[in-house]
């Protein structure tokens, strides 16, 4: 078809499946809106510039509105213009001179450009939204465009690491690759930097196996932010739930994406990417009209049952999206099944998941959302996890989530901090965390992998941070330092920010040691945040979602001390992969062993005696020991042959001041001492302990020490070991 030419042919078409979807001959076209009265398909030129022509769509099936256009191919740009009620005191704000863009588009061309044009009222009229705005938003606004779906995977498979195998590694996209110096500068900030040679080769070698990307979904740079020459670097502002972000392709082709994606797995890398179905970027009552506001307003969002003007918001981003509506939920539906079956992701973690479970403004833990993903043949074989929490009442759900599902475990994060900052009181709490937190998963029948463990995330301090300064320091964000959290349980050592004092850099190294060796010695999921393991600062910033600069981007520069740490972290993970007693598929029993007096874990006195019921209230109580028994795995590994391991003793002293700590008369071999963060590199001093002797536990430290098992068992294959 010619690029000027009108199309003539315009097909019934079908309703099913929405969006705009190529066949090889032609293009349908389906948009759901309930109470729209008339819909136009508007067709731009292939940069979304110039409007060339004008279609209504006739057919109607179930509130679908369709048809086909046999003349059509992939690269069309498209949008609509829906006709109905603008009546904002009912619900509905529909405005036609306002373009909306498919919330099924698969590619978007072109960026939005912020004006008032963009709003279905009049900026600044007295009456606010209860106004009606008559100017054409299209110039201003980025088109939907046809997609070739086609792309060739070729053996691509899912490297489906075992839940309690996984390290996850949280990162995004731009901030890992853009100031890589391996990474060729035309690749920086995008998809494509990310699947290239130095960025897979340095993943590998960490020793992670999973990648959770932060939003790759297409989303819009907030009006206030660009206002203070600033850009919502995170994206959690959702424009498109099929789209990925254009800005971060360096080709402009979504096949880039898919190419990341193959890449990652053929390297044995999972892709798990963050998404946000709780809100869109429409903000509230007064946002602009992008898409879902403009198609069906009352249908897309939950709003107010006392004023349908307003949206009940229980994201703090100014709407909530309504699952409850059957088509809605449609929508979700299928956008993660086009991510899983089209993109190839391996699963998915869901931002403010709460909020997809409210029901009438409750949270419902059986409610439909989860109902339509534990029988979906599709989503209930990948990766599910949530982050437990919205800001409604009741919002905050941890350990509640359904079978099926892991959580994002703040209480480990917040009893990790605050034990190793040295808050009295905690070690009842710390051992509970760091085997699994049973108490928050055993009861529903869960295993410790539903616990994803994670000391920093990227809503917060970075680990470097977190033993750096004491308050948060997000003047950079224009917002007088109002914004973030106040409760960070960081402490800095003694000086806040950076310092040249050697004594206090030497523990701020040996806190970041302690924190990230408790982390991956843990029972759970492990989850790093990008950066960490090479002292990523974001100096005292611990909300820098506006932050796209040298804020936010790793800084890959590499000194001594960010060598060691990496060297540390890279061994730990191994360590880690090495021996299954720290990745156990099930929480320990407490008890004796079969055939056996010894239990499977103990707790310990640094008297080496184990701990009462009464001493783990203890106030002033900073120092204890865990004894895990190798023989007390009670596992088989995927063959079915049982496992066994080393007897391993780990020692954690929070107290500022050496105490020395006996070695447990447990019957068996010499210990060997293999981490001890209280040096410089993590590397204990070669050292063989007997039963009875003290091992010089140092203020501030960890110490991990093994007993090879007496009678080892024909072990499986074990894997390829990281490099350090």
């Amino acid at each position: 078809m010619s690029k000027d030419k009108p199309i003539t042919a315009v097909w019934p078409g079908k309703p099913y499946p929405r969006g705009a979807t190529w066949d090889g001959q032609g293009v349908n076209f389906a948009l759901f809106s309930e109470h729209a009265e008339r819909v136009e398909l508007a067709i731009f030129d292939e940069t979304g510039r110039r409007e060339r022509q004008r279609i209504e769509m006739r057919e109607r099936t179930d509130h679908v509105w369709h048809c086909y256009l046999p003349e059509a191919r992939p690269g069309m740009a498209y949008g609509y213009h829906v006709y109905g009620p603008y009546k904002p005191e009912e619900g509905h704000r529909f405005n036609p001179h306002k373009l909306v863009l498919d919330p099924y588009a698969k590619d978007f061309v072109g960026q939005l450009r912020w004006s008032d044009a963009l709003y279905g009222y009049t900026i600044g009229h007295k009456r606010e939204d209860l106004s009606f705005d008559r100017r054409e938003s299209a110039p201003h606004m980025p088109k939907c465009r046809v997609l070739e779906t086609a792309f060739t995977w070729g053996d691509d498979r899912r490297p489906e690491v075992p839940w309690h195998d996984m390290v996850i590694y949280e990162m995004h996209v731009r901030g890992f690759t853009m100031r890589h110096p391996e990474i060729p500068e035309r690749m920086r900030g995008t998809y494509a930097g990310l699947a290239c040679a130095p960025a897979i080769n340095y993943l590998k070698r960490l020793g992670v196996t999973t990648v959770e990307l932060m939003p790759v979904h297409a989303y819009v740079n907030d009006r206030y932010l660009e206002e203070k020459g600033l850009r919502n670097y995170w994206g959690y502002n959702t424009l498109g739930f099929f789209a990925p972000e254009p800005r971060y392709s360096c080709s402009g082709k979504v096949k880039e994406f898919k190419t990341m994606v193959k890449t990652l797995h053929s390297a044995g890398i999972e892709v798990i990417i963050d998404v946000v179905y709780n809100h869109s970027c429409e903000g509230n009552h007064l946002g602009p009209t992008l898409s879902l506001r403009g198609i069906d307003n009352a249908s897309y969002y939950i709003l107010s049952e006392e004023n349908r003007r307003y949206y009940n918001d229980f994201t703090g981003c100014g709407n909530t999206i309504n699952l409850m509506h059957p088509r809605v939920l449609q929508m979700v539906m299928d956008s993660l099944r086009y991510w899983v079956e089209e993109m190839h992701v391996d699963g998915f973690r869901f931002d403010l998941a709460s909020a997809l479970a409210r029901e009438r403004g409750r949270v419902e833990h059986l409610g439909g959302f989860f109902d339509v993903i534990r029988q979906d043949p599709t989503l209930n074989q990948v990766k599910l996890i949530a982050e437990p929490w919205d800001l409604g009442h009741g919002g905050y759900q941890v350990g509640n989530f359904p079978l099926g599902w892991a959580e994002w475990n703040d209480r480990y994060r917040d009893g990790m901090r605050a034990y190793w900052k040295g808050d009295g009181g905690l070690i009842g709490e710390f051992a509970t965390r760091l085997t699994g937190s049973s108490d928050l998963y055993g009861r529903t029948g869960k295993r410790p992998h539903a616990s994803i463990n994670f000391i920093t995330a990227h809503d917060g301090f970075t680990l470097h941070d977190v033993v750096s300064y004491n308050e948060k320091h997000n003047e950079a964000n224009g917002e007088g330092n109002a914004d973030g959290n106040n409760h960070n349980l960081s402490w800095n050592c003694g000086v806040e920010g950076p310092t040249d004092d050697p004594q206090v850099n030497a523990l701020r190294e040996r806190q970041k040691r302690n924190l990230l060796a408790t982390l991956l010695l843990s029972q759970g999921v492990p989850m790093i945040l990008s950066g960490d393991e090479i002292g990523r600062t974001q100096r005292g910033n611990n909300n820098a979602y506006c932050q796209d600069n040298e804020i936010s981007w790793l800084d890959w520069t590499m000194t001594p001390e960010r060598e060691q740490l990496l060297g540390f972290v890279r061994r730990l993970i191994a360590l880690r992969r090495a021996h299954p007693t720290f990745r156990r598929r099930d929480f320990f029993a407490g008890r004796p062993l079969v055939g056996g007096h010894l239990k499977d874990i103990l707790w310990l006195k640094p008297d080496g005696h184990e701990m009462s019921t009464e001493e783990w209230e203890h106030e002033h109580a900073r120092c204890l020991g865990m004894y895990l028994s190798g023989a007390g795995l009670d596992d088989v590994d995927a063959r079915g042959v049982p496992l066994e391991d080393d007897d391993f003793l780990l020692l954690f002293n929070a107290d500022a001041n050496e105490i020395p700590f006996t070695i447990p008369t447990i019957p068996g071999g010499p210990w060997f001492a293999l981490v001890d963060t209280a040096e410089p590199t993590g590397q204990a001093q070669p050292r063989r302990l007997q039963p009875g002797e003290t091992y010089p536990l140092q203020g501030r430290s960890l110490v991990l020490l093994r007993r090879p098992m007496a009678v080892p068992l024909t072990p499986s294959p074990p894997p390829a070991p990281a490099s350090a």
